[in-house]
């Protein structure tokens, strides 16, 4: 098995490609050893000195780390992920599901406004976003201000704000002039 790696434009966040399907589901992000019990995957890699943040797309894991240097985490790393696929062993414990709306909040008078924007954001940003290593989710909508969940690589990296005032903003905006701001939520 060959696992790739392409760098982030999170310095502290690497994407590692396996070759094949990670999660055929809502994507999962792990930001501590508690969250990631539903993983064997993220548990062993959470077992790794120095990584704080694992996350799974559909064919991609991205691994978050501290301050250790990617050139004594990398391998470590590759071994989990490499041992972890060479097992057959899932990706998550039976029956885990993930509900990606779950924590939606935003006015019912707004729903028209609100599926637009998860269209825009399933059609034109995500796709964007995974191919950096990361994911933007909606989490709520009010007073025209959209608040976005920032997952993967996308958290933390300093061009997040760039990507959110500039790129995000704007695209919606155009499409609903409604839109005053969108802003990062934890």
């Amino acid at each position: 098995m060959f696992i790739q790696t392409e760098a982030t434009p999170n310095p502290a966040t690497l994407k590692f490609l396996p070759g094949r399907v990670v999660l055929d589901g809502a994507p999962r992000e792990y930001r501590s050893l508690d969250e990631a019990g539903e993983s064997p995957l993220a548990t062993a890699l959470f077992a790794v000195p120095g990584v704080t943040a694992v996350f799974f797309g559909y064919d991609f894991v991205t691994v978050t780390k501290a301050d250790a240097e990617w050139a004594r985490l990398k391998p470590a790393v590759l071994g989990a992920i490499m041992e972890h696929f060479m097992s057959g062993a899932p990706i998550l414990a039976a029956g885990e599901e993930a509900d990606e709306d779950a924590g939606e909040e935003f006015d019912p008078a707004d729903r028209d406004t609100v599926d637009t924007i998860k269209e825009l954001l399933e059609t034109r940003v995500r796709p964007a976003v995974a191919a950096d290593g990361g994911d933007i989710t909606f989490r709520s909508y009010r007073d025209g201000v959209v608040f976005l969940n920032m997952r993967g690589a996308c958290a933390g990296c300093p061009s997040s704000t760039a990507t959110l005032r500039h790129g995000i903003q704007n695209l919606l905006r155009h499409f609903l002039p409604e839109i005053q701001e969108v802003r990062a939520v934890s």
